[in-house]
């Protein structure tokens, strides 16, 4: 028979390890404000946040007019190619094309002739590809079938499908006044496509204004006709890939360059001890989620004699860390990567600048973590954690719907309307007339063949208005709207986890006992989308 003393003491330890848990669960669950009043702890998570939101902000402004400055150079430099190397170019026109074979053997020639006299043309710094001392020579690639012989007149053709492929090269010699006109044998009976490659190299100079060092470009220029149509139009085009290195070798007299450099490393390397800081402090707070976490699953297992639900997880794991500790991952690799492009170490400009873009966004959404402490504030949270479930299966529903009639425009309409020419201009096409846009362009654009197109045309278009434009997003506004005015009216249910907290006798000081109801954090983990 068991000592009631005994007994009567391990009750009393139960008792006091049941009370400690539920005092560690009240100070993790309260809001940075409340446990400053309560136990005198400081808000440092907020604090680095918000000076995280400053810094990063700066530094994404100052990256993104250095990164404008390179996007400027490269468009710039692509529509001084169109107008060096293609005949007679208009910036206005949004298709060039040319008919006739002359026209032709003219663009070919004119491109080829331009490029073996550039340096004695261009305006600007662009040289020819030297590689060992030698200059890049301009290849010219034609593509055509291996056998064409097509009669319209009789309505007979035999043809070999098998397309072939024949490329030679034309080197630069100097001097580059009156180079040798070369000597061109197309079949334009069986042409398909003409390309003509050529590579130049120039420098970046503007960014030397402002104190910045300058890169070195290398443009592959490619030059096409393409005739794989075989309609009579051929359509010529000028694409240009941009590789952007380390110059190897620069003097800039007179310039802060050095002392810029420095202030930027300095900051960037700020920007990097700041996230780092708060990463440290985000793990931290999942690791003491964690043990609080299997604490509770023990007492759970324990009294209830049961598992913890998902939504209980989840109140523990809480997102925002995870969001933050994302965000702060991002910002610290992109700043890094920053680093190494101002010291001409890499010139990842692309991949910099989407780590810390999404950096960026994430870093400013994460302050609805601190808004979501406060009743007022947190409505738009609430509203969108209730609605998702709703809004993405009403959203299954109406995507169904919306690719019906995506494949139906596109097999219909698509030989009747540019709009609808492919399936992926139908779906921007569809999504624009949804939003308003393009209703009008769209019956104007349509060529009227036959009074079954123009029929069914107006069919589409109308019942396609009338369902996504009034029905599927009026109902869309719906589900949001009621979700919203249903938060406003009712209470907040609390979980179980706030029920076992509430329910502690002595759990936190005095003072944190006696919160107003809208400042109160009960079921401040928001993430938790489970309902009782």
């Amino acid at each position: 028979m068991s000592d009631p003393e005994s007994a009567d003491g391990r009750s009393d330890l139960e008792s006091r390890a049941l009370e400690e848990l539920r005092r560690k669960l009240k100070f993790f669950f309260m809001s940075p404000c409340e446990k400053n009043r309560s136990g005198g702890r400081r808000a440092w998570k907020l604090t680095i946040h918000i000076l995280k939101i400053t810094i990063i902000t700066i530094q994404l402004i100052l990256f993104g007019l250095s990164n404008e400055r390179m996007v400027r150079f490269t468009e710039e430099n692509l529509v001084t190619f169109k107008h060096l190397f293609l005949k007679d170019f208009q910036h206005r026109n949004n298709v060039y094309s040319i008919y006739t074979e002359r026209q032709v053997n003219h663009h070919i020639h004119h491109a080829i002739m331009r490029y073996l006299t550039l340096q004695n043309v261009t305006v600007g710094n662009h040289v020819i590809e030297k590689i060992g001392g030698v200059f890049t020579p301009l290849s010219l690639c034609q593509e055509f079938y291996r056998h064409d012989n097509i009669s319209p007149s009789t309505e007979t053709f035999s043809i070999d499908p098998q397309v072939e492929k024949e490329c030679f090269q034309i080197h630069p010699v100097q001097p580059f006044n009156q180079p040798t006109p070369p000597n061109l044998t197309l079949d334009l009976k069986r042409l398909l496509s003409v390309n003509i490659y050529l590579n130049l190299k120039a420098i970046n100079l503007q960014t030397v204004r402002f104190d910045e060092f300058p890169d070195c470009y290398k443009f592959h220029i490619t030059v096409e006709l393409d005739n794989r149509a075989r309609s009579g139009r051929v359509k010529v085009s000028l694409s240009s890939e941009v590789q952007i290195s380390v110059c190897k070798d620069f003097n800039i007299s007179g310039s802060n360059a050095v002392s810029h450099l420095m202030l930027v490393v300095a900051f960037d390397s700020l920007v990097i001890l700041t996230c780092l800081l708060s990463l440290t402090l985000c793990i931290g707070s999942l690791r003491t989620g964690v043990q609080l976490l299997s604490e509770y699953s023990r007492y759970v297992s324990a009294h209830c004699g049961r598992s913890l639900r998902w939504c209980e997880w989840v109140e523990f794991i809480k997102g925002w860390h995870v969001f933050t500790i994302i965000s702060d991952t991002l910002t610290i690799t992109g700043s890094a990567l920053k680093i190494c492009i101002h010291s001409k170490e890499l010139v990842s400009y692309r991949f910099c600048s989407t780590l810390l873009g999404t950096g960026t966004v994430l870093v400013w959404m994460g302050v609805l973590r601190y808004l979501g402490f406060f009743q007022k504030y947190n409505i738009l949270i609430l509203t969108l954690q209730a609605a998702l479930p709703s809004v993405i299966r009403f959203s299954l529903c109406a995507v169904l719907i919306y690719l019906s009639y995506c494949f139906c425009g596109w097999i219909v309409l698509g030989p009747h309307h540019e709009n609808f020419r492919s399936f992926n201009r139908v779906v921007y096409c569809l999504f624009s007339m949804i939003n308003g846009d393009e209703v009008y362009s769209t019956f104007r654009k349509l060529r009227e063949w036959s009074w079954v197109v123009w029929l069914f045309s107006r069919i589409y278009i109308y019942t396609f208005i009338s369902i996504f434009t009034y029905m599927v997003l009026s109902l869309f506004i719906a589900i949001i709207t009621d979700t919203y005015h249903t938060i406003r009216q009712d209470s907040v249910v609390m979980s179980e986890v706030e029920v076992f907290i509430v329910n502690s006798r002595n759990a936190a000081p005095r003072e944190t006992d006696d919160l107003e109801k809208e400042d109160d954090p009960v079921g401040c983990s928001t993430l938790c989308c489970c309902s009782h």
